[in-house]
């Protein structure tokens, strides 16, 4: 058998097993255009929490942090918030662990009640009736590894105008995710749908990974086997005795011939950048030790260096400055400040309750040669505007709650990895962290699967248009592979009337 013919038959059966889940990537990744996973950006939690009251708060951060354990119980970020209207301090590392305690009372908190959950998902929302829907593990919306520290979680409906679904942490009582009816409404057919969460949760959870890369392995496989055949297959020069330039006369065949020349070349790369997100056999991780964030922060945050959350609250208080939402204790190059955060963003504050100067350059490429000892400093730049690598997108997109401020100071360093790190004066903190590694799966990733760059994304709609024109023919090549695979699954259809002796069926 030729080469030729094997590789009809890889991809005519290729088809067949992955032609329907291809469809489905491709329209669900059109309705992520739009609505994306449910997540509960800063934005969003600044929205629903009640401005910080100096009355009855707070315990010293000394006291707190004791009873939590002590600083190696308690690990960063230390915040200052509000659950259901009383302060709070929360500690976390964001993933692993998490605890509480009361700021008032200075009691560690130790379980969250059913009757303590409501409270604290009808005040987010604004005093909103709540119905208690019972403690999940993990449900459709909240596969999110984020989520561990918090788990199990008490999902608590509220009436407000989005209809969301509130996640409250069964550790630390706050509200850790919001699930709006539109994101579940369309995230089965989005996000869920998109990411094979059909395989999350279950059985199955284990292996869900491994089964990604291999489904968008093969895929790539089909997409570059049937980009070949039709080319092989398309006369550029002479026509077929039909005058055409495809063989194919049958409509449904020469409709995924014609679709699979326009499109092809683009559906290989749009499935093989998803199989790239996934970091497949780790790729894109750099040898070698990662950068020392601690090193950068001068050290682990201390408890006896402040600043007091009640001194700083009185004294904007005084000026009559609006309270933040929550204060969170940060370290950068050995000086430990507080980051008050409102609806429109952070700001560093010092121990006075002013906001406290910006970093200059000198004092951040300082603190950042901490993070890399041994590499020299390349180069540095300010960026006043967005470029290809350091941007933003929208809320709803799988990146779209990070920060990414401006100005920035961007430091490049002579190390072995290449290492690029993005700091904010403002703050002071790491907004972007990343080796030759990352920037190469920037490109084969996020560029390639949405076309992200700042200069495209501006132009809208006509980034829409190609987005959109582009998964519609996607999604039409596979429809027509659906249907081919239908028909030859089924059979040639037999004849009205008895067949004749010596006639092929």
């Amino acid at each position: 058998m030729s080469l030729k013919r094997w590789l009809y038959l890889l991809h005519r059966w290729l088809g067949i097993a992955l032609c329907l889940v291809m469809a489905l990537w491709f329209l669900s990744g059109m309705v992520m255009l739009y609505v994306g996973y449910p997540k509960l950006t800063a934005e969003e939690q600044a929205a629903g929490l009640p401005p910080l009251a100096l009355e009855q708060c707070c315990v010293p951060l000394a006291e707190a942090v004791a009873a939590a354990g002590g600083p190696q119980a308690a690990p960063a970020p230390w915040r200052l918030s509000r659950v259901a209207g009383e302060p709070r301090y929360l500690f976390g590392d964001g993933r692993r662990a998490a605890l509480a305690v009361d700021a008032r009372s200075g009691q560690r908190i130790r379980a969250v009640s059913e009757a303590q959950a409501l409270a604290a998902a009808s005040h987010f929302a604004g005093g909103a009736a709540a119905e208690y829907q019972g403690l999940v593990q993990e449900d459709a919306w909240t596969h999110s590894r984020a989520l561990d520290a918090h788990r199990p979680l008490h999902r608590v409906a509220v009436a407000d105008e989005a209809r969301r679904w509130l996640y409250v942490s069964s550790v630390t009582g706050e509200v850790v995710r919001d699930a709006t009816l539109t994101e579940r409404r369309w995230g089965w057919l989005g996000a869920w749908l998109h990411w094979l969460y059909i395989f999350r949760g279950g059985a199955l959870d284990a292996a869900w990974a491994q089964i990604v890369i291999w489904l968008s392995v093969a895929g790539g496989v089909l997409a570059l086997s049937g980009l070949v055949v039709g080319l092989w297959r398309w006369r550029f020069s002479g026509r077929y005795k039909s005058g055409s330039r495809s063989p194919y006369r049958e409509s449904w065949m020469r409709w995924h011939h014609l679709l699979g020349l326009v499109g092809g070349s683009l559906a290989l790369t749009w499935v093989l950048s998803g199989l790239f997100s996934m970091n497949p056999w780790k790729v894109f991780e750099a040898p070698g030790p990662a950068p020392d964030r601690r090193a950068y922060a001068g050290g682990a945050l201390q408890a006896q260096a402040g600043p007091e959350a009640s001194p700083v609250l009185a004294a904007l208080a005084a000026r009559g400055e609006a309270a933040p939402r929550w204060l969170e204790w940060r370290r950068v190059d050995g000086q430990q400040f507080l980051l008050a955060q409102s609806p429109t963003g952070g700001r560093a504050l010092a121990a006075d309750g002013t906001t406290r100067p910006p970093w200059s350059e000198a004092a951040l490429a300082q603190a950042a040669q901490r993070l890399l000892p041994e590499a020299p400093l390349a180069s540095r730049e300010w960026l006043h505007e967005y470029d290809r690598y350091y941007y933003g997108r929208e809320a709803h997109t799988m990146t779209g709650q990070r920060e990414r401020p401006l100005p920035v100071l961007r430091l490049r360093f002579d190390d072995a990895q290449a290492h690029w790190v993005t700091l904010d004066p403002a703050t002071g903190a790491i907004l972007q962290l990343s080796n030759r590694h990352q920037r190469v799966e920037r490109w084969l990733f996020a560029f390639l699967h949405s076309f992200d760059l700042p200069i495209l994304l501006a132009a809208r709609p006509a980034w829409d248009a190609w987005m959109l024109g582009f998964s519609a023919t996607g999604l039409a090549l596979c429809l027509s592979g659906v249907v081919l695979g239908w028909r030859r699954l089924r059979g040639p259809r037999r004849p009205a009337g008895r067949a004749q002796p010596g006639r092929r069926l």
